[in-house]
């Protein structure tokens, strides 16, 4: 499967105004692609179109909401509007509610399923068939290590994110089996500074964070740059997010009573913060149109495992290295063992 090089491409990314998304625009317009970037915060793209321009790069905006169809498809429309064709499409836009299971209501639960499960299903289905057309191309749906692991306190954002893994799974199976050279990346990655924690809707009295350790936003927008060039199954980004995953993999029961002891205050701030106090659940605010959060101050800038999964010359041969001094130190062990 052969991807366009990102000065090559045109690229649409949902969820553009802050956080992971915002980054990532910029990132693709500083290697030259076209870039459309939509969100619902219109004072957010705007600030974003102005950035990118201030740097020579080309981008266009339209503003859009995940939870309607026909405002997903008008995003792909603009695409071929502007630039003629669609490279690949990032899904970024999620929303977040922090409260015990038992004082959510049916319409927030929804409301999440919709904008964070339903949202990226339908971005898949305007853009594919701009792919198929092409003949090539990526759908990078972004998703959360929560897709893989499920936190406390967030049950409506990890079904939501599950279902995307589900999704994807299946998706990607009917494309290979029509022998679609259309990568399907799902990126996962661990707590991450960006506004997303400040605008998340909480019922726990606090403002809510994510579980330590927390990495910088470039982390994710370099995977899925990386992602948009390299045919890449899956992406679990930062260090953290895979010692979870291998954690999960070994023993889920003893992650389950490591969270129900552990889970809960890793998850809240000392900062009083009411379920009424400014937020994006219901409608955007451009007091989060940035790309970081507000743990800039405990925030981890690089995770050496992505660095590896980006650089696979250089992961191999560090897997290469470790084989050999393993090999040499089974051999002085037997010849010392033997003398």
């Amino acid at each position: 499967m052969d991807l366009k090089p990102i000065n090559q491409q045109v690229v649409a990314i949902v969820g553009a105004s802050s956080g992971i998304g915002r980054e990532t625009a910029l990132k693709f317009a500083r290697g030259g692609a076209k870039v459309v970037v939509a969100a619902r915060s219109q004072s957010g793209l705007d600030s974003l179109i102005d950035e990118i321009k201030g740097f020579g790069g080309e981008a266009v905006s339209i503003s859009a909401d995940v939870l309607e169809f026909d405002q997903v498809k008008a995003i792909a429309d603009k695409a071929i509007e502007e630039y003629g064709r669609l490279d690949t499409w990032v899904h970024c836009a999620a929303i977040a509610l922090y409260a015990p299971f038992e004082q959510v209501t049916p319409e927030e639960f929804k409301r999440v399923i919709d904008v964070d499960l339903m949202g990226q299903v339908y971005g898949a289905m305007v853009a594919l068939p701009h792919l198929r057309r092409e003949g090539r191309g990526a759908l990078i749906h972004i998703s959360s290590i929560l897709a893989r692991r499920s936190f406390p306190l967030q049950s409506a954002y990890c079904a939501a994110k599950h279902g995307i893994n589900g999704f994807l799974e299946s998706l990607r199976v009917e494309l290979m089996h029509e022998m679609l050279p259309i990568s399907v990346t799902e990126i996962s990655p661990c707590s991450i500074n960006t506004p997303f924690f400040t605008t998340a809707r909480t019922k726990l009295g606090v403002q809510p964070m994510g579980a330590p350790p927390i990495y910088e936003p470039s982390i994710v927008a370099d995977s899925i740059v990386y992602a948009a060039q390299h045919p890449t199954r899956d992406m679990i980004v930062g260090d953290a997010a895979k010692m979870i995953w291998a954690a999960q993999r070994v023993s889920p029961a003893l992650l389950d009573a490591v969270l129900a002891r552990t889970g809960f205050n890793s998850q809240r701030t000392a900062k009083p913060k009411t379920e009424d106090e400014v937020n994006s659940f219901y409608q955007p605010s451009s007091e989060f149109d940035h790309v970081e959060g507000d743990f800039g101050d405990q925030s981890l800038p690089v995770s050496v495992s992505d660095w590896l999964d980006t650089h696979p010359v250089a992961k191999w041969g560090v897997v290469a290295g470790t084989l050999g001094l393993v090999f040499l130190a089974g051999l002085a062990f037997k010849d010392n063992w033997i003398s």
